[in-house]
């Protein structure tokens, strides 16, 4: 690995990776609440508080709606602020997750993805975050411990940009990442520090010169405030390429931004992955490559918000046929939600391919190897005009 700056290689687990991202930023507010499988972020930043490592006020809230309310107030302040949350506790500050979006605060928040209720299932799947992707919050989602700390850090940089001014979060498999331990290249503080200076606020409440925050607003003014959200939120993609670029160029390891072909150069047929089952489907990829004459590649797609329509317009239009590994559902579409998505996307391509989608991993289940084949041939299928469902469950297999 080529680095311009000096590492330390840890063995860290997702949290711990997401903790220390953190305090490379060095928040000065950072509120929290335990829910698993996001807990032990909370408690190991705690733990570089008390320890002097990380030099912030933590609030130990009552509840996840109180912790995005403080969060609130520190950031209309001028704190750099972060904290973590996963499923219920996701639902439970929505009231406050919206409201931090729509007042256009830089806030950083990891989630631990995991299944939502109901049947039970505390275990790992994507639907809490694809649950809330409409509440204005910039998402990108990671595939390992690595990227975890690395967009973790760019994300301020990111949310705190002035043509931006979002809240950010970053997401990872809950049991997947949460408590798997990886080597991770930790860098050292100074770099951090000259790639993300302190934060600077250009908005600053200040007790001592009272102001109204949120007051009634005319329809006119409300529809600029909309307007406004949705243009920082198609800045964002250029300022996510960028970012990563420069993050790339200092600390030897960048992700495509967006999103992140492989092997896309010459494939007629494509997978579309969200999260760690990437590593997997690389994997799967190269076998079929080397056993087939099928030539299939893949897209990691990183943002879903926003989403890049017209980044994946580029790389899809021509192919023959693409699958969507979905790791939720869109209970309106009888698919998940990336499928739709990319179905949108791609109205507009010139040679627009054949599209089909899965849906895997729902409650902790494993998406395996045999997973991805079957996937592959069933998109191969879909390229040579036979006839396949145009959604696949996989994990049904139940007594």
């Amino acid at each position: 690995m080529k680095t311009h700056v000096e590492h330390t290689m840890k063995i860290l687990t997702g949290y711990h990776s997401a903790a220390t991202a953190a305090k490379l930023a060095r928040p000065t507010v950072v509120s929290v609440y335990p829910i698993t499988p996001q807990s032990e972020v909370a408690e190991h930043v705690a733990q570089f508080v008390a320890s002097g490592e990380l030099d912030a006020e933590i609030v130990e809230a009552e509840g996840e709606h109180s912790v995005m309310s403080v969060l609130t107030g520190a950031s209309l302040a001028g704190s750099r602020t972060f904290t973590a949350t996963s499923s219920l506790g996701l639902f439970f500050m929505f009231e406050m997750y919206l409201r931090t979006s729509t007042l256009r605060l830089p806030i950083v928040m990891a989630i631990a993805n995991r299944e939502a209720l109901s049947p039970g299932a505390v275990s790992g799947g994507q639907s809490d975050s694809f649950v809330v992707r409409e509440a204005g919050w910039i998402q990108l989602y990671v595939e390992n411990c690595q990227e975890i700390l690395d967009t973790i850090i760019m994300a301020f940089k990111l949310a705190e940009h002035p043509d931006v001014r979002l809240p950010v979060n970053v997401c990872y498999d809950g049991w997947y990442l949460s408590y798997l331990a990886e080597p991770v290249f930790v860098p050292d503080q100074k770099t951090v520090d000259s790639f993300l200076p302190p934060y600077k606020s250009d908005v600053i409440w200040d007790p001592l010169k009272p102001m109204t925050i949120d007051g009634w607003t005319p329809s006119g003014l409300l529809t600029k405030y909309r307007m406004s959200h949705c243009a920082g939120m198609e800045a964002a993609k250029k300022i996510i390429d960028e970012v990563d670029v420069e993050y790339g160029r200092i600390f030897g390891r960048s992700y495509g931004g967006l999103l992140e072909p492989y092997r896309m150069d010459d494939a007629d047929l494509a997978l579309l992955t969200v999260g760690s089952c990437t590593g997997t489907a690389r994997v799967v990829i190269d076998k079929i490559r080397a056993e087939t004459n099928l030539k299939v590649g893949l897209v990691k797609l990183r943002c879903l918000r926003p989403f890049p329509r017209n980044e994946l317009r580029r790389i899809l239009d021509g192919r023959a046929a693409v699958g969507v590994v979905d790791r939720q559902v869109s209970w309106g579409w009888n698919s998940g939600g990336v499928l739709w998505e990319l179905r949108s996307a791609l109205y507009e391509a010139k040679h627009r391919p054949g599209l089909i989608g899965f849906v895997d991993g729902l409650g902790g289940g494993d998406i395996t190897k045999d997973h991805l084949e079957s996937m592959i041939r069933l998109v191969a299928d879909k390229a040579v005009g036979k006839s396949v469902p145009e959604m696949t469950w996989y994990g049904t297999d139940v007594p």
